[in-house]
């Protein structure tokens, strides 16, 4: 079974930047395989994760850091009162759903930094606490950090299904690729 990212091309910093950050996407959605929908919103382990809610949650950060990078509003926005539900499915969202628009913040995210001029193109940082004040950082830094953000949720992922049913990350590229696991 191939799991080797590759770049486009060598030295494709680009390519080889967006690869991993569609690699670790892969994992959280091959997660998600042959789940039902109450299976993909069940809380397995000791946490309150659930897959489906890691999968709106990862969808919904992406394309807040696009939307900061392009210095635009994000397309939710939450706040005090409402910053959980960006962590379960609410009103008619389901998987499926949640799948058709993360592939849709994909492909603004790729578009987005195949069209900055560098990736040492900067934009500011929000005004919170968690961030020093006024600080930018590079079109770069953005991509490292939600391959960081995608990575991490993908670890939960694995976690989270091997609880389960026991698939195994290995088990769920296998049945992706139709083999045996």
């Amino acid at each position: 079974m191939v799991t080797h990212v590759r770049a486009e091309a060598p030295g494709d910093e680009r390519g080889a930047l967006l690869s991993f950050l569609a690699e670790q996407r892969g994992g959280i959605r091959r997660a998600l395989l042959g789940l039902t929908e109450e299976q993909a919103a069940s809380r397995p382990s000791a946490g309150e994760l659930s897959l489906s809610g890691l999968l709106k949650h990862v969808a919904e950060v992406e394309q807040g850091w696009i939307a900061r990078a392009r210095q635009e509003p994000p397309a939710v926005r939450r706040d005090e009162s409402n910053w959980h539900e960006c962590f379960v499915l609410v009103g008619d969202e389901t998987v499926e759903s949640q799948l058709a628009y993360w592939e849709k913040v994909a492909a603004e995210t790729e578009a987005f930094i195949r069209s900055v001029p560098s990736l040492d193109d900067t934009f500011p940082l929000p005004d919170e606490p968690w961030f020093p004040p006024g600080e930018r950082v590079s079109m770069r830094w953005l991509c490292l950090h939600l391959i960081r953000e995608t990575a991490r949720h993908a670890g939960h992922a694995d976690i989270i299904r091997e609880s389960l049913d026991g698939a195994s990350a290995w088990d769920l590229v296998a049945q992706e690729q139709g083999g045996p696991a």
